[in-house]
């Protein structure tokens, strides 16, 4: 690929909004987490609900679900941004990644933050890898969800929260 056309498609990238995620897995291979914006749903039908995350092919922590079979995504609430860096690798930490928040373990094993604004148990239903990354669909197999918050959005390469537009006036388009 060109390198401008690479350039321009992650200028474009930049401006669109997403949530921002902690990928946690744990089992035979160990405990790992990233931070990923590169989550979707895929399905509510089917034998169990489905999601997908992305994560980079020479990451730690692809290869760790790879052989645990399992993850948790956790979506970040707005005050989490501390966390998000910490699992990216932006903050030094002397005592890891789950240092510095509370975690519970979830049905698959994978760490849950306690906290967070929702988490997805998965376990691994297929991986494929596409170019520099692997997708991995998830089958989600538990569902936990705070009463109230907002999630911690990444767009424009800064962190923000959503905030309600006026919708009483109807949608123009």
């Amino acid at each position: 690929m060109e390198n401008s056309l690479r350039n321009d498609f992650l200028s474009a990238m930049s401006r669109a909004c997403c949530t921002v995620n902690i990928v946690t897995t744990d089992g035979p291979a160990g405990r790992s987490g990233a931070t990923v914006s590169a989550m979707s749903s895929v399905s509510a039908d089917g034998a169990a609900p489905t999601l997908l995350v992305c994560l980079h092919q020479n990451s730690a922590t692809a290869q760790a679900i790879r052989d645990n079979g399992g993850f948790c995504v956790n979506v970040l609430r707005d005050s989490q941004s501390a966390i998000s860096d910490r699992f990216a690798g932006r903050l030094d930490t002397i005592d890891g990644k789950f240092a510095g928040a509370i975690w519970e373990t979830g049905s698959t094993g994978a760490p849950r933050l306690n906290g967070g604004l929702v988490s997805f148990d998965c376990r691994v239903a297929s991986e494929q890898k596409i170019g520099t990354h692997h997708v991995f669909i998830g089958e989600v197999v538990a569902i936990s969800e705070a009463d109230e918050g907002l999630p911690l959005i990444y767009s424009g390469r800064a962190y923000g929260r959503p905030a309600r537009l006026d919708t009483a006036h109807g949608c123009t388009a």
